[in-house]
C-alpha cells in the first residue's frame, strides 16, 4: 500500500509538473507568436506556476511517505520534483520580486533631468512620482563618471549595447544619446532604454534610463538592467 501511495504521487506530481512546463511554453508561444495580449499570456503563465506549485507539494508528500516507508516510488516522487520546480521557482521569484519592489516601471540615474526619448514608439516624460520610491528601493541606480573623452565613451556605451543584442534606435554623437530596444529572455517583452553622455570637467558622465512598454510594474528588471549596463561599461572603461 505504501508503494502505491508514493507512487501516485509521483504521478501526480509528474503530471503536474508536465502540465506546468506546457502552459509556460504555450503562454510564451502565444505572446512571441501568436500575437496574444500579453495579460492573457501573464494569466496562462500563473496557472503554470499553480500547477508547478502543486507538483511540487505533490513530490514531497511522496517523498516523506518514501521516507517512513523506504519502498518503491522514489523515482517517480524524484522525476516528478524535477519537472515542477523550475516553473515552481520561476513563479515564486516573480511573486517575491512583485512584493519587494516598487509598482513602478521607468527607472533612470538621473530623477531631477532625466534622459528623454525621442524615437520610441511611445516618447513620454520620466513621471516625477517615480524619483522617491525609486531613489529608496535602488540606491544604487547612480549615474557613472569616467575618465576619458566623451567620443570615447560615446563609442563604449554603443558597442556594449550593440554586444548585448539591443534593437538600436538612435546612435547620434552630436546629441550624445544611444535609443535602444531590450528584449526579455522568455517573454520577449521590448523595453524601451536611453543613454546620455555628457561631458564633464574629469571626464565623462554617463545616465540611464530603462522603462517598460507593458504593465505598470517591472519587478524591478529596469534597476537591474541599468546596473549591470553600467557595471559593464566602467570594466570596459578600465580595460
Amino acid at each position: 500500500m505504501t508503494d502505491t501511495l508514493t507512487r501516485a504521487f509521483g504521478a501526480v506530481a509528474i503530471l503536474l509538473g508536465l502540465t506546468s512546463l506546457g502552459l509556460l511554453a504555450v503562454s510564451v508561444w502565444g505572446f512571441r507568436a501568436g500575437g496574444w495580449p500579453w495579460p492573457q499570456s501573464y494569466d496562462l503563465a500563473g496557472w503554470s506556476a499553480w500547477a508547478a506549485g502543486a507538483g511540487t507539494v505533490a513530490a514531497l508528500a511522496g517523498f516523506v511517505v518514501w521516507l517512513r516507508h523506504r519502498k518503491g516510488g522514489a523515482g517517480a516522487v524524484l522525476l516528478g520534483l524535477i519537472l515542477s520546480l523550475p516553473v515552481a521557482g520561476l513563479g515564486a521569484a516573480f511573486e517575491i520580486a512583485a512584493r519587494t519592489t516598487p509598482p513602478i516601471n521607468d527607472i533612470s540615474t538621473d530623477t531631477d533631468d532625466p534622459p528623454v526619448f525621442w524615437f520610441t514608439a511611445t516618447p513620454s516624460d520620466y513621471p516625477a512620482q517615480n524619483a522617491e520610491p525609486q531613489r529608496a528601493a535602488y540606491p544604487d541606480v547612480r549615474p557613472l563618471d569616467l575618465s576619458m573623452p566623451v567620443d570615447d565613451a560615446f563609442s563604449a556605451a554603443l558597442a556594449l549595447v550593440e554586444a548585448r543584442g539591443w534593437e538600436v534606435l538612435s546612435a547620434d554623437p552630436v546629441e550624445s544619446q544611444i535609443e535602444a530596444i531590450a528584449t526579455s529572455r522568455l517573454f520577449g517583452f521590448e523595453d524601451e532604454v536611453a543613454i546620455r553622455v555628457t561631458e564633464t570637467d574629469t571626464g565623462t558622465r554617463i545616465d540611464m534610463r530603462s522603462r517598460s512598454r507593458l504593465g505598470q510594474i517591472d519587478r524591478g528588471a529596469n534597476a537591474r538592467r541599468i546596473e549591470a549596463f553600467l557595471a559593464d561599461l566602467e570594466t570596459r572603461a578600465q580595460t
